[in-house]
């Protein structure tokens, strides 16, 4: 898909309008990781540096159900991104009104304004006509570089485009780079590494990637449903009973495919779900009663090192186990390495396996660490995303 960039529009003398994703993690009012806020800094001052510019920033923060809660007021961004970009952001106290126009009829080359949070209106997420209408007032030009909102249709992430010149931040840009080749003609072979909790949530990624990968990896919860499918024992392990059939069906359709679908052999497993829970060797598929799979084994490790390190392209969402328990960290741990040795083009999407890869140290060894969970999985699952659609 090619899309319109921040490149393709003259910006300058303009006012440019530009969606972010400032949906940052907050503990008592303090921000606890500015990634999202680091990675709209190269679009912001790439559109600062053009001659007579200047700048307004609108977020989402939380879930606020459009009502004003000052918990999610994006006074808590504020003066972080003064300082990343290294000069003074003005607060605006809400993000359309009287207020709002008196500030951008006053806003001046080289300034940045900060609107309020958007969803402390219900018609942002209802993608409300009117409202979009309203947000487009406040600029010349819209930019959306806010890839972790861009799979859904609301005001400020699709429906301002129809009322202004659009294009993508470099964000966008880069997230389309990575992950369009991977949907339309990945190079092979193309390793697909797929864990988490849960079948329901990825059949429509499985099935989608089923048509182009050389290899299946599935890990993490979900890896049990599909053992159980197969006729293994797998004790008191997390399963939906639901999507045995469904996991038949994926199995089925991986081999008549010719895609090595490849699920642990071994595991480690414990007598509780609990972070302190002993770590317990389960030597083959079968998970005795009593025991609940938490993490991939060693023979299962083994069997992805070159399937992994061999790879021209390679795809991972979700972890292989609990890694957020030390003792159930191992097989995250080394999957993460793996990837970082590929020499292939690697992409890591999710919130989980983002987290996994930035916990470890391993993300400035990866091409492309996503910045959106939800987003990256739909585009895997070969949606049209709304947010991008609206800047073909």
């Amino acid at each position: 898909m090619k899309i319109r960039t921040v490149k393709d529009l003259d910006l300058k003398n303009k006012r440019s309008l530009v969606r972010v994703d400032f949906n940052v993690p907050l503990k008592d009012g303090v921000i606890t990781d500015d990634t999202r806020i680091k990675a709209a800094l190269k679009t912001l001052n790439y559109i600062l540096e053009q001659d007579g510019a200047s700048l307004v920033v609108m977020s989402h923060l939380g879930r606020p159900k459009g009502k004003v809660d000052k918990e999610y007021s994006l006074t808590h961004v504020k003066d972080r991104l003064s300082e990343l970009l290294k000069r003074d952001v003005i607060m605006a106290d809400d993000c359309i009104g009287p207020g709002v126009d008196s500030q951008i009829k006053s806003l001046k080359a080289g300034e940045v304004l900060l609107l309020e949070n958007l969803r402390f209106h219900k018609e942002e997420t209802a993608n409300d006509t009117d409202f979009a209408k309203k947000l487009s007032l406040n600029g010349d030009i819209y930019i959306n570089d806010a890839f972790g909102t861009a799979h859904r249709a609301h005001a400020s992430t699709e429906g301002v485009s129809h009322f202004l010149p659009s294009a993508g931040g470099f964000l966008i840009e880069k997230e389309v780079n990575f992950f369009e080749p991977l949907v339309t003609n990945p190079e092979k072979p193309f390793v697909a590494i797929i864990g988490g909790a849960k079948v329901s949530s990825k059949i429509s990624v499985l099935e989608s990637l089923l048509k182009n990968c050389t290899t299946l990896i599935i890990g993490g919860g979900m890896a049990y449903t599909f053992l159980k499918a197969k006729g293994f024992n797998i004790g008191n392990s997390l399963i939906e009973e639901d999507f045995i059939d469904t996991a038949k069906s994926l199995m089925k359709s991986a081999e008549e495919k010719g895609v090595n679908l490849l699920l642990p052999v071994d595991h480690l497993a414990a007598l509780e779900f609990s972070e302190n829970a002993e770590a317990i060797v389960v030597d083959n598929e079968n998970i005795p009663e009593g025991l609940i799979g938490m993490d991939v084994g060693v023979n299962t490790l083994k069997s992805y090192t070159k399937v992994i390190t061999s790879a021209k392209s390679l795809v991972w969402n979700g972890p292989l186990g609990v890694f957020e328990f030390p003792n159930f960290a191992k097989g995250t741990l080394e999957v993460a390495e793996l990837v970082a040795a590929c020499k292939g083009t690697t992409v890591v999407g999710g919130g989980d396996s983002v987290a996994a890869v930035n916990k470890f140290g391993f993300a400035d060894r990866i091409d492309h660490v996503s910045t959106g969970g939800g987003a990256s999985l739909e585009y895997l699952e070969g949606k049209i995303l709304p947010g991008i659609a609206a800047l073909k």
